[in-house]
């Protein structure tokens, strides 16, 4: 009886329980990802072993023999062998996807997105893998805008691994796939005009747009649903104001990213031209939004400072790329320090402003950070000022089992960071496989585990190899010379050196 007048007589205090649990909902961890929560359990519930999902590609070699005979036409086989396994719990997986639509539990749902991600992004390799998920993707597409459009109560966090999953999927479909955008551009817009959604999905969301135009749009897409009405969108975002509510700096980073991401797909005329004097010259989109990302450099949330360092470091290689032709100059020296020069142009105070900032957080020491991140703020912005102050090309270089990627433009630097962030544990397989990125990055990939036995991988790549011994001595004794030469001063001689 008295739990029953409880019940009747707290009906407002439940309301208003239900209210605040609902706004807790909006507030996702700012480092939530596909992989965080605590949604294991739902997706172990619905059937499928999350970990076995893990990053398992290395599928070639598993049966072979210790004595490394192989080799020949045993390297195919594995490797089609591996192939076909791949292709069959892609297509176990994305089974799934026709079910999520009537589970009326959310957090079984943001379940089902983690086991699809995982699947898509480590298994959906190579032609076959694509052709497995295009059978599947009237049913991942209808899915995930359900749960992204709100439908059935989505919490946050499902509507979010919704989004991961068809930006997932836009880099596993491919190039001249003008369906995919369209279909995809309207309702992810949405998600980011509503101003009442958590700032973690609207930044999903727009990541996914971008994505989207960035690998399946093409030119034929009609004006207001193409890449430069995307641009434009990123523009309003990163704004402190957008629709009459304050910004989360978390989605004007985002934004920011995007913008450089889809910028990368222009000439860099339509950049960083012009010089602002003359009304019929076009101005370049990059120049237009250079007084934003100045005001992005003084805010305090390091993200932000990050992107926005980012953007002008891409627009100034882009304003280099420019340069003179040998008849618009009167000598050598002339079109060496004119060279896509800010000077005489209406933004040359604002970008020594912009570089005299930059150059300061390459620097800074402030007491309110922690030493790893001055430690990272000082690191990203010395490349950023190396490129902003003196002129030098960036260079990066990824590996991965049976290579290296040299990269060597900001262009490519912010293409592969973005992929990277998409495909998360399943990017070095779609590096390999995919060959969509083989055409973005301009390279092929060979994996090496179809050319290696069991045991010749043990013995090259393994921890316990020669080489990694071999590595590990000359780091030591590196360590052993810089710590004798920091304690010189306290020998008489200087033979521990």
């Amino acid at each position: 009886r008295k739990k029953k007048k409880d019940k009747n007589t707290n009906n407002n205090g439940d309301e208003n329980a239900d209210d605040s649990a609902a706004m807790r909902d909006m507030d996702l961890p700012d480092d939530f990802s596909i992989f965080g929560g605590a949604s294991s359990v739902a997706s172990s519930q619905m059937g499928f072993d999350d970990g076995s999902f893990g990053g398992d590609y290395d599928e070639e070699g598993g049966d072979d023999d210790d004595d490394g005979n192989g080799g020949g036409a045993d390297v195919f086989d594995r490797a089609e062998d591996a192939a076909q396994n791949r292709a069959a719990r892609l297509a176990d997986a994305l089974s799934l996807a026709s079910t999520l639509t009537s589970e009326k539990r959310s957090a079984k749902r943001e379940g089902g997105y983690r086991v699809l991600f995982k699947a898509i992004t480590q298994y959906a390799a190579g032609p076959s893998g694509q052709e497995v998920l295009e059978s599947h993707w009237e049913s991942v597409r209808e899915a995930c805008l359900s749960s992204i459009q709100g439908r059935g109560n989505a919490k946050p966090s499902e509507q979010y691994a919704a989004c991961r999953v068809l930006e997932a999927c836009s880099v596993v479909l491919g190039e001249d796939r003008d369906d995919v955008a369209e279909a995809l551009d309207g309702p992810l817009k949405r998600v980011v005009n509503a101003t009442g959604r958590a700032a973690q999905v609207r930044s999903a969301a727009l990541r996914c747009l971008a994505m989207v135009h960035f690998v399946c749009g093409t030119d034929c897409l009609e004006e207001g649903g193409d890449c430069g009405s995307v641009m434009d969108l990123c523009e309003k975002v990163g704004n402190e104001k957008y629709r009459g509510e304050a910004v989360s700096p978390l989605l004007r980073a985002t934004a920011l990213d995007c913008w450089s991401l889809l910028s990368t797909t222009f000439h860099d005329a339509h950049v960083a031209a012009g010089d602002g004097y003359d009304v019929e010259d076009d101005l370049g989109c990059g120049l237009r939004i250079l007084p934003l990302l100045a005001s992005c450099l003084e805010s305090p949330e390091a993200g932000l400072r990050r992107s926005a360092g980012e953007c002008v470091s891409l627009i100034h290689e882009c304003r280099l790329n420019l340069g003179l032709d040998g008849d618009e100059a009167d000598n050598t020296t002339e079109r060496r320090f004119r060279r896509g020069s800010w000077d005489g142009s209406e933004w040359e105070v604002l970008m020594d402003e912009v570089k005299q900032r930059i150059a300061e957080l390459s620097v800074e020491s402030s007491h309110h950070m922690s030493k790893q991140a001055k430690k990272q703020q000082r690191a990203t912005f010395r490349d950023f000022m190396n490129t902003i102050v003196d002129d030098e090309s960036p260079e990066e270089v990824v590996n991965w089992r049976g290579g290296k990627l040299v990269l060597g433009s900001w262009k490519e630097i912010i293409q592969l960071n973005f992929v990277r962030h998409c495909l998360q544990g399943g990017f070095q397989i779609q590096l390999m496989y995919n060959g969509t990125l083989h055409g973005v990055f301009g390279a092929t990939f060979i994996a090496s585990g179809t050319s290696l036995s069991q045991l010749e991988k043990r013995l090259i790549m393994s921890k316990t190899s020669e080489a990694s011994k071999a590595a590990d001595k000359a780091m030591t004794k590196q360590r052993r010379t810089r710590t004798n030469v920091k304690n010189h001063f306290l020998t008489a001689d200087g033979e521990d050196i």
